[in-house]
């Protein structure tokens, strides 16, 4: 009765998830729409404009950051004591699912058509060119995989297949995902989706496949962050730009 009564607490929808959610989407939105104007603003605050940029994402991270942590910290202890118990397991598998998450979005590029970078992808780029790798790895390496993890997989899986069948939940954790990555100038563009896709059916495919364990959803996704970043701080910055 205990552990049943546990299992209903962790994935019950409280206050914290609903400020988590409430200020992901606020921010979000409020950046789409209204972009140029935090761009000035920070721009009075940090005069190089990848400064600023970094900071703009790192306010937004930290903010959302710290309602998810709050909220999920008893599922993430939980999460990382199971795979403490099968430390192999995780160290073999990880890595794995990169390689499956690789192989899925070259397929998913080369079925949809040429490849297109979302406004996401290049402004990343260009913060990695421009920041050094101590700020730029604690963001895409460590916040902003928990962050999205907890969102996508947690909140949109894990607690609303209580409410809807976790297949339509998985659906919705894929298209929502792979979606807020492009919304800018290209739209939806199939060739710009085609990576997230990849990259979300993957970590929806590991996230069920664990018993929604979302510290092994979160370590596929960090690692896969990981490796583009020393790949992008690795190759020429004339390389990435021609």
């Amino acid at each position: 009765m205990g552990t049943i009564s546990t299992q209903t607490r962790l994935y019950r929808f409280n206050a914290l998830d609903a400020a988590a959610v409430a200020a992901y989407v606020g921010f979000t939105l409020y950046f789409t729409f209204f972009g140029a104007s935090v761009e000035r603003l920070m721009l009075q605050l940090f005069p190089e404009p990848a400064t600023a940029s970094y900071a703009v994402n790192a306010v937004f991270y930290a903010a959302v950051g710290l309602f998810a942590v709050a909220s999920a910290w008893r599922v993430a202890g939980r999460d990382l004591k199971i795979l403490g118990t099968r430390p192999w397991f995780t160290l073999g598998m990880v890595p794995l699912a990169v390689v499956a998450m690789l192989i899925l979005t070259a397929l998913l590029v080369a079925a949809l058509g040429t490849a297109q970078s979302s406004e996401n992808q290049l402004g990343i780029q260009g913060l990695l060119q421009q920041v050094p790798a101590w700020l730029m790895v604690p963001l895409l390496v460590l916040v902003g995989p928990f962050v999205e993890e907890y969102l996508f997989r947690h909140l949109l899986i894990g607690k609303l297949s209580k409410y809807v069948n976790i297949w339509v939940c998985c659906a919705i954790s894929t298209v929502v995902f792979a979606s807020i990555h492009t919304i800018g100038r290209e739209g939806l563009e199939l060739s710009a989706l085609a990576p997230y896709l990849g990259m979300a059916v993957v970590l929806v495919g590991v996230y069920v496949w664990t018993g929604k364990n979302l510290m092994f959803a979160y370590f596929v996704h960090a690692t896969k962050n990981l490796l583009a970043v020393v790949l992008i701080y690795a190759i020429p910055a004339e390389l990435l730009t021609n």
